[in-house]
């Protein structure tokens, strides 16, 4: 049985502690500029909303500018709901685009914009709700927190430290590090030599969850998925009567850990 209050409370970053959709979609269009040469991309403004809303299907950054083009091709939400991996290896064919290459764009438009103007990049991140005064509770408290992220570290504690919440450089694992998010809890766990049900890890990616879920070693840990961060309704619904796995509310989390 996993504690009542956790020694160490593992965040992931954007989608459980940063919504920072209007940054993904002007990389977005702008990466979608280089790929497909368009050469109005304000008119790309027009599928914002449905860009929004279909966030959720997104596994990894790269499928983003995928996700555009599908809504430049006007294929039905219903079907990208239902069938995103598909229409992504479609439209990956179809436009003879590999995931290198994507990455490769989408990387290079978004250093470029951080370079030349990293004020505006960073204003476009917006924190939910009550979770800024949450962390800093935590931060007073005897519970240790990490973040845990497929964001760089630096703009993760840029982000942070614009709010006041100044973490330890050693509890952000971002990006660089290059790892399942399964490894990186065992590596907190083996440096402070705790047992799985001492860690509490919110995550908003419930396959990333359900890979730390099925490691032998991991799966005492208490594990929640965020339902406010990208993940859709059926998602959520999924793991009703899921042992292992939470649904955790933001009302929830800023509260007491008693209330999770």
């Amino acid at each position: 049985m996993i504690q009542a209050v956790p020694q160490i409370l593992a965040l992931d970053f954007d989608g459980v502690i940063c919504d920072g959709i209007l940054e993904y979609f002007q990389t977005t269009k702008r990466t979608y500029e280089t790929l497909w040469k368009v050469g109005d991309r304000d008119r790309l403004d027009q599928f914002a909303d449905q860009f929004y809303r279909l966030r959720p299907v997104i596994e990894t950054g790269w499928e983003m500018p995928i996700l555009l083009r599908a809504l430049v091709l006007e294929i039905p939400d219903e079907n990208i709901l239902d069938n995103w991996p598909e229409i992504l290896k479609n439209l990956l064919e179809s436009d003879q685009l590999d995931k290198s290459l994507i990455i490769q764009n989408f990387d290079k438009v978004r250093d470029k914009w951080i370079t030349k103007d990293l004020d505006s990049w960073l204003g476009l991140h917006r924190f939910y709700p009550g979770i800024i005064e949450r962390l800093q509770q935590i931060l007073n408290s005897s519970t240790q927190l990490y973040i845990i992220s497929t964001k760089e570290s630096r703009f993760t504690q840029t982000l942070l430290a614009e709010q006041g919440v100044l973490i330890n450089p050693q509890h952000i694992f971002g990006k660089e590090v290059k790892q399942p998010k399964y490894k990186t809890l065992r590596q907190i766990l083996d440096q402070n030599q705790l047992n799985p049900e001492q860690l509490w890890f919110v995550e908003d990616l419930l396959k990333t969850l359900q890979l730390v879920a099925d490691q032998p070693n991991l799966n005492k840990l208490g594990l929640f998925l965020a339902d406010w961060g990208y993940n859709t309704q059926l998602i959520r619904d999924s793991i009703q009567n899921n042992p292992q796995i939470k649904l955790l509310s933001l009302n929830q989390f800023n509260q007491n850990f008693s209330y999770w």
